[in-house]
């Protein structure tokens, strides 16, 4: 099962998320993909994510996050002992999020959604210092991500599989070139 987990803001219609659920699709494996809207709230986001996954074996699980969804996915990846792919991951998400409380509007929705400040706690509650088995994740970063400092991403991933993309941006919207990467990494036959 491959679980991708949406940044802040984001949604399931978020552009990595339809593709890699068209891909999926196409590969005739789209009832192991599993994109979640996420709540506002870290505590009760996780706490989807664990019901989503509860009884899928680690070796079977395969997390891929982007944003706040790598800083959810670390977490989970450490509970479980599954592997995880990172996309310009959240490492300090409570120190970068600090700015965003209040309420803001969805990326994808006319919807509003309030981040309250007892969510910096839920952060902090999640935060992992270092990874115990840096072979279980792979990270993608690039280096002109404008959210996010990719030398932090790539220091606290230092012993994991890295790509450093030149250029790009937050949302990589160069995806569609590290797609087939990003789904080998989850032991997906690209080439059925």
């Amino acid at each position: 099962m491959i679980v991708y987990l949406h940044g802040f803001r984001s949604s399931p219609l978020s552009f990595k998320a339809r593709l890699l659920q068209q891909r999926m699709d196409a590969l005739g494996l789209s009832g192991q993909y599993r994109c979640p809207q996420l709540p506002a709230s870290p505590k009760a986001a996780v706490a989807l994510v664990q019901g989503l996954i509860a009884g899928v074996p680690a070796k079977e699980l395969f997390l891929i996050g982007s944003s706040l969804g790598g800083y959810y996915a670390t977490w989970l990846a450490e509970q479980t002992g599954c592997s995880a792919v990172m996309l310009n991951p959240a490492v300090a998400a409570a120190r970068d999020l600090a700015q965003h409380v209040g309420l803001m509007p969805a990326w994808h929705s006319n919807e509003a959604f309030e981040f309250r400040p007892e969510y910096l706690d839920e952060l902090k509650a999640l935060a992992i210092p270092a990874i115990s088995r840096p072979e279980r994740y792979f990270l993608i970063a690039a280096s002109g991500d404008e959210v996010l400092d990719w030398r932090e991403m790539t220091a606290y991933f230092a012993l994991a599989r890295q790509r450093v993309i030149a250029g790009s941006d937050h949302g990589l919207s160069d995806f569609p070139d590290y797609l087939d990467d990003v789904l080998s990494f989850c032991h997906v036959d690209i080439n059925p």
